[in-house]
């Protein structure tokens, strides 16, 4: 049994067979469609979080692969409030073949993990977003050839993406580096366990509170919202904090002059970046919206085909 729910449980050639799996379907899909290697083998999906990307891309991905895909919305299942996650987590396993959930506690996936019989994927919790991540870092791939040796700059808060990025960029021996105010940034487990990663690799990773130190020769500007969902009460007060943040065309110059720019969406435009950035042609927002569905039906296909062995 193997779950997709944190990016250290995950070997870094494991990473990068992942990523070449993911393009090897990406040019199989766009060479005529990809093979029902999933026929037969039914997703489900439980969303307690709104969702976009995630759930166009996972749905989208299991029906290219010739299986299908089941939305279970927060009002359908009460997880943990009507029924035991363990319990969700047992009966769903007697009726599909894996389970993606997007989710508010980290703790919730790894309980469904600990009772599944079946893989499970994490969708998005409040303190990682491994899929996200994948597709990132196979977008680096595709504008740069590499992530060995570059140098990634996170510019905002040191969230779920942050954090599942700098897990991702240290797999492949990239060097990561965060800016955030004070009291933003990775925890000390979370920032040692990049660290860690990155050590095995032979590449770096450096927090800073001056946005310029982090993106000065970069060639990856990240930026994430600085109100995730759940911190809506905090709205006035991040603003504030993070007022200094913003990638701008201003930022942009202390970068390699062929850095990219990057958001995983939904972005308030005007507040972590703006429109002539996010639209401008150094963004990659798009390809890393695309590359959503290649990553995750690499994970996919890893996960329920090796099951299936």
């Amino acid at each position: 049994m193997r779950h997709y729910l944190d990016l250290a449980d995950w070997r870094s050639e494991e990473i990068r067979e992942l990523l070449d799996l993911a393009r090897f379907l990406r040019l199989e899909f766009r060479s005529g469609g990809n093979k029902a290697v999933l026929a037969g083998k039914t997703l489900a999906m439980i969303f307690q979080k709104p969702s976009l990307r995630t759930k166009v891309s996972f749905e989208t991905g299991m029906n290219q692969l010739g299986g299908a895909a089941l939305m279970l919305g927060p009002d359908e299942i009460g997880l943990g409030k009507r029924e035991s996650t363990g319990d969700v987590a047992k009966s769903l396993s007697r009726f599909v073949q894996c389970i993606m959930a997007r989710v508010f506690a980290h703790e919730t996936i790894l309980e469904l993990g600990k009772h599944a019989t079946v893989p499970v994927i994490n969708g998005l919790t409040d303190s990682q977003h491994p899929c996200q991540a994948l597709a990132d870092v196979l977008t680096i791939q595709d504008r740069h050839g590499r992530v060995e040796g570059l140098r990634i700059a996170f510019v905002g808060d040191g969230n779920n993406v942050a954090f599942s990025l700098g897990q991702a960029v240290a797999h492949l021996g990239g060097h990561f580096a965060i800016a955030s105010p004070e009291g933003y940034s990775f925890s000390e487990d979370d920032a040692e366990t990049i660290a860690q990663i990155a050590a095995f690799n032979g590449s770096t990773f450096e927090t800073f509170t001056d946005p310029v130190k982090a993106v000065r020769d970069a060639d990856v500007i990240y930026t994430d919202t600085w109100v995730s969902m759940g911190q809506e009460s905090d709205t006035e007060r991040r603003l504030r904090d993070f007022r200094e943040y913003q990638v701008n065309a201003n930022l942009l110059k202390y970068a390699s002059r062929r850095a990219i720019v990057m958001h995983c969406m939904p972005a308030h435009r005007g507040q972590e970046i703006t429109d002539e950035v996010m639209d401008g042609a150094r963004s990659a927002v798009l390809d890393q919206a695309e590359n959503r569905l290649h990553a995750q039906k690499a994970i996919l296909v890893k996960l329920m085909t090796h099951q299936q062995a």
